[in-house]
This record gives structure tokens, sequence and C-alpha cells, in this order.
């Protein structure tokens, strides 16, 4: 099975630097629209077998235009829902205090184990993505599968598919808009692309050219 991972677009808490999980149900921004209308061009070529998301508005508000170009309904899978930050949902970066900074710290570099806050751990996430991807395995395993999800969800399902640790995760980035790719074959599972974000220098392009008129 090849398995596109797609990054739903941008919001404008990602804008403002706040902290956006399962428990905050955000909006694409203009710019998340317009990205959400790229990938669509993106991929509309592709022979894709189904397209799966999060519940969440940002993940469904992305995969919707995906999904029409292909005529293909977007499934809702809440296993594909981003990590519980609990307490921590909504608040900005920059307000957290440093002994909050550096419990999320010592919590991004600890194995995933510790639960944040009134939330999730990342081993539960990771559990519940992955049994989210086992489904997709096995009823797609000679087909192309987009899902369409959040920067832990995703990073999770890449470290499990390739056995990576997850205090890894400090040395990894995911994009809004970012397109990964993992590809299971008999012998093993490769990851042949990853935070793919070249379309969007389009939309990059257009902004500036707007601002210049």
């Amino acid at each position: 099975m090849k398995l596109i991972l797609v990054r739903h677009g941008e919001t404008y808490w990602n804008k403002e630097r706040r902290i956006q999980g399962g428990g905050s149900d955000t909006e694409l921004s203009e710019v998340g629209l317009k990205q959400a209308n790229k990938l669509a061009s993106l991929l509309k070529d592709e022979d894709i077998d189904a397209i799966i998301s999060s519940p969440l508005k940002r993940a469904a508000s992305t995969a919707k235009p995906i999904a029409s170009q292909h005529q293909l309904p977007v499934e809702i899978d809440a296993g594909l829902k981003e990590i519980s930050f609990g307490e921590l949902e909504g608040l900005s970066v920059s307000s957290l205090s440093t002994t909050f900074s550096q419990f999320l710290m010592r919590w991004w570099q600890g194995g995933g184990s510790e639960r944040l806050p009134g939330g999730e751990s990342l081993v539960e996430l990771q559990e519940r993505s992955w049994t989210s991807i086992k489904r997709l395995l096995a009823g797609h395993k000679d087909g192309m599968v987009i899902v369409v999800s959040h920067y832990f969800v995703i990073l999770a399902i890449i470290f499990k598919a390739l056995d990576l640790p997850l205090d890894y995760l400090t040395k990894f980035k995911v994009d809004p808009g970012g397109i990964s790719i993992l590809e299971f074959e008999d012998y093993g599972t490769r990851l042949v692309a990853f935070n793919d974000t070249s379309y969007q220098r389009v939309i990059a392009r257009s902004k500036a050219t707007k601002q210049s008129l």
C-alpha cells in the first residue's frame, strides 16, 4: 500500500502559535483553504482508493477538495484525531511559564510515556492512530490511500512504520499542508517523501504579486 499522509492546511491558530490539539476544532485560514485546493490539484491524477480524515474541521476541510477530484467520500476516523493537549489547549506558546515550557521539553524528549496535564501521552496517540493504519493496510493492501491528519499523528505513524523511537520527534517537523509518503511492501516499509510543501511556492508567489500591486 502507498500511504499519502497530509497535514491539514494552515489555521489562524497556527499563525498565532497557539497550542492546537484534539480538543480544539479550529477552522482553516484563507491560506489553509488555498493549500487545500492546491493539494487537490496536485493529487488529482493519482489513482486513489480511499481518503480518510480526522474528524476535526481543519483536517476534514483539507480532505474535501481532494476527495471531490476523485468522486470519493471523505471517510472520518476518530483514531486520526490530534493528540489531546488537555489543559494546554488554546494557550499561546509565548505565554507559557518557564516551568511549563521546561515540562513540555521534558515531555517532548521523554519517550512519549508521560501524559500531558488532562490530556494524552504520545504512546497513547501512537497506539490509536496505528490501529487506524492497520485497518487500512488490511483493506487496501495493493492500493493508494490518502490520510489527512495532524502534526503529532503523522509523526507517530511514520515512526511506528519505520520502527523509530518517539523521542526522535524533536528532530522532525511537519508543516501545515505538508505531504509525506510511506510505501508498505512485503520486504518492509520505506519513507519515500517527507513534508513536501513545494506546491505551496505557487501560493506564496501569488500572495507576493497581490501585495506588490
